[in-house]
């Protein structure tokens, strides 16, 4: 697999994708193809790891939005008072890092998967979001972890109403991604009304075995305001 920590050595090709870092005399040679894309970039460079993980999937094909919202193929109904736990999938992005003693750097992004976009609200005040539609699972589905990662939510209905949920939207800067034999996150979606819920993530892997992945925030040293969660108030369905 080609996630985790790479001495400057790294290789790896199949049918999608070929990436690598070789010596060129003088310098190293990053490279990439996949989805009719070539990149190459120069490492001058004398020492450190490349450091490849998936990463929030809100990033390509340029930065947009940062929020992702996940489409259900079945609305689940759910009774006032009750939660449910199920599983959807969703897109992968992955980041490449070249990574020295004292600071990490994003050497590359890119997806196997084709990036589509939705509009979650209303024109005037809504939100444009990273758009995937999933089918609901309640085991741990096969994905290729190159492409597709599994969500563990858990709903709680804390409204006095019945609801119908077929739509999850998260802020990926809460996101917390963990890799190993699949990608996964797990969250928590708070319905408080007919038609509103609070999305959260929580940082724990999907199952025991995973490695946590460095977040695109922490490596750019951007400052992340902690955030509770994302607001649905545009509807759940």
């Amino acid at each position: 697999m080609i996630y985790g920590p790479h001495d400057y050595d790294l290789f790896y090709e199949d049918e999608d994708l070929k990436i690598g870092v070789e010596w060129r005399g003088r310098h190293f040679k990053y490279y990439r193809e996949s989805n009719g894309e070539k990149v190459e970039k120069i490492l001058a460079a004398s020492g450190g790891r490349i450091i490849v993980n998936p990463v929030e999937p809100v990033n390509l094909p340029q930065k947009i939005t940062n929020f992702l919202e996940i489409d259900f193929e079945k609305p689940v109904l759910i009774e006032p008072g009750t939660s449910v736990k199920l599983m959807v999938k969703f897109p992968v992005e992955i980041g490449v890092f070249v990574a020295s003693k004292k600071s990490v750097e994003v050497l590359d992004i890119f997806t196997l998967t084709k990036p589509k976009y939705t509009l979650y609200g209303t024109p005037m005040s809504g939100v444009v979001c990273r758009w995937y539609s999933s089918e609901i699972y309640f085991e741990l589905p096969e994905t290729n972890p190159l492409k597709e990662g599994v969500m563990d939510i858990t709903i709680k209905n804390t409204s006095n109403d019945w609801v119908e949920v077929q739509k999850a939207v998260f802020d990926g800067y809460s996101m917390k991604i963990y890799y190993g034999d699949i990608v996964g996150m797990v969250a928590e979606m708070k319905v408080i009304g007919k038609s509103v819920a609070e999305t959260t993530f929580i940082n724990r892997p999907i199952k025991s075995g995973l490695k946590k992945s460095l977040e695109l925030y922490t490596a750019r040293m951007i400052p992340v305001v902690e955030r509770k969660g994302f607001l649905m108030e545009w509807g759940l369905k």
